[in-house]
């Protein structure tokens, strides 16, 4: 069987904030009452998940609207099913993205306790990050944020910080990345906003393929300065672990949309978040095999789309980093049936500013890998006070056995 993933929306897409560039708060209207997952569909969706073949290896990520308006006893609960329907030997891991508003103590210490990994939204310092990033009352929430992330240090909760890069902050990389890295968080996502009107017209608060890349090309500026070893930015991670090992860790990379399984608070399963729609509803936990819903003709004519891109990118020298980008970015009208991204400029002059310095942090890599294999391949017949493989001149002991 093919090995998946499950992001998860057990509040839908119910939220304590009304940020006004969210691209899923408009699922609310389509929902009677109040959209939260039931003790009966979160068993089903872990005991069915547990039972395929995923290699022992079971992801489960939380994400809304604000999963975490849920509840502590709700996640203890769901920790508890993923323990009792576990195949022996297997290893479970959890991911949270929050607002980080809700974030307690007592929260935080079961996160820590269950290895929960969690990605906290902040797209900046607090004017930046206040102007879209509101509660219902329209109040600020960036001390709120701070607050949270402060009880996750408390209990060693790893996290990372995503950004979304908006019309607003699109032109302030530098500062962005100053007062992360002042923060102490090494660890940065950045999302590009790029929300469509009924029109298939861009929103005034998303970013053109031109600032895109402008604001891409400041952020590897500051951060290859000093910080390559020091701060992780996820895209260019997925950037040289397709250079050093030829593997795409990000699905917009890919050639394929078939990745991972979109579960909403009633059991419903949908081939992506972006596209949580009727006619791409692929079938429910609750009724549903897994095996089926990998079958589903609808999930295999969607994962496919992504390779009918634009023709031009067929000459483009970074198809392969790309393959015509997120079918969410390739937007346009009825008379183009297969758009160009809106986003193309902007990884065009991204890719042309740094590919080439990113090929000689990937080679670096991969004689650094050859010379760790032939350490390992070589380790018991090397002294600890012999002279290092790696040819640094420093005895085995103080340069890389340690």
């Amino acid at each position: 069987m093919k090995t998946f993933s499950l992001l998860i929306k057990p509040a839908s897409a119910d939220c304590n904030l009304r940020c006004k560039y969210c691209f899923y708060i408009d699922h609310l209207e389509k929902i009677n009452g109040t959209p939260r997952m039931s003790n009966e569909v979160l068993e089903k969706m872990i005991a069915s998940y547990m039972k395929t073949n995923q290699n022992n290896n079971y992801a489960f990520g939380w994400q809304g609207g604000e999963p975490m308006i849920m509840g502590l006893k709700f996640f203890q609960k769901a920790v508890e099913f993923q323990k009792l329907y576990a195949p022996s030997g297997a290893v479970i891991s959890n991911g949270l993205q929050t607002n980080g508003t809700l974030i307690t103590d007592d929260f935080s210490r079961f996160l820590g306790e269950y290895k929960f990994l969690i990605g906290v939204s902040l797209d900046g310092p607090a004017y930046i990050h206040d102007y879209y990033r509101k509660t219902i009352g329209k109040n600020p929430t960036h001390h709120l944020v701070i607050r949270g992330i402060e009880y996750l240090r408390e209990n060693k909760v790893e996290f990372n910080i995503l950004i979304l890069v908006n019309n607003e902050n699109v032109k302030k990389a530098n500062e962005i990345y100053h007062y992360l890295k002042e923060q102490g968080f090494y660890y940065h996502q950045y999302i590009p906003c790029v929300e469509y009107n009924e029109r298939n017209i861009p929103e005034s608060f998303s970013v053109t393929g031109e600032e895109w890349g402008n604001f891409l090309c400041d952020l590897f500026d500051q951060w290859i300065k000093e910080d390559i070893n020091k701060i992780s930015i996820r895209l260019f991670d997925s950037i040289l672990e397709y250079l050093v090992y030829g593997r795409y860790n990000v699905c917009y990379m890919g050639k394929n949309c078939s990745q991972y399984f979109v579960i909403e608070y009633d059991g419903s399963v949908y081939p992506c978040d972006f596209f949580v729609r009727e006619d791409l509803l692929l079938g429910n936990v609750l009724h549903d095999k897994w095996e089926d819903i990998l079958k589903s003709p609808i999930y295999h004519k969607f994962g496919r789309e992504k390779a009918n891109w634009h023709e031009n990118c067929n000459s483009c020298p970074f198809i392969s980093l790309c393959h015509g980008d997120c079918q969410k970015f390739r937007i346009g009208s009825s008379m183009d049936s297969n758009p160009l991204s809106n986003l193309c400029k902007g990884w065009k002059r991204f890719y042309t500013y740094t590919l080439p310095r990113f090929k000689i942090i990937a080679d670096k890599i991969k004689r650094r890998n050859k010379i760790n294999s032939n350490i390992q391949v070589n380790l018991k017949k090397i002294g600890r006070n012999s002279p290092c493989p790696c040819g640094s001149g420093k005895k085995y002991k103080n340069c890389c056995l340690r």
